[in-house]
């Protein structure tokens, strides 16, 4: 049986590696995830139930994650807020800032605010 949970493991973590990976393409789909590690579709639903998550809440909390980062990063400071959510895969501007409210409680530009020790 510990065989069958280092491979599941192992796949849930390549799972999670690929979601990591491709997260900027908008239409990542656990249908090409699972055709990317040789799975089916049901298998990467069935490894991923037991995190207590779905692909779709993997896929949005690695999106929102990346896009904080970006956000604090003074490099990105000069980015348009619009061009962070695309490059992290969102497609509607309204829902990334309603999702990113949401998940850390403040918009993204006072977050970047607040990291970069800005007035606005």
């Amino acid at each position: 049986m510990e065989d069958n949970n280092n491979v599941g493991a192992a796949r849930r973590a390549a799972i999670l590696d690929e979601i990591e990976t491709h997260l900027p393409d908008p239409k990542l789909t656990p249908a090409a995830v699972a055709g990317r590690l040789g799975i089916t579709s049901r298998y990467l639903r069935k490894l991923l139930e037991q995190t207590g998550k779905t692909f779709s809440e993997h896929l949005l909390a690695k999106r929102l994650e990346r896009a904080a980062a970006l956000l604090r990063d003074p490099q990105q400071r000069d980015a348009r807020i619009a061009t962070i959510a695309y490059a992290c895969g969102f497609n509607d501007l309204s829902y990334f800032n309603r999702v990113f409210r949401r998940r850390y409680g403040v918009t993204p530009t006072r977050m970047r605010a607040a990291a970069l020790g800005d007035a606005g």
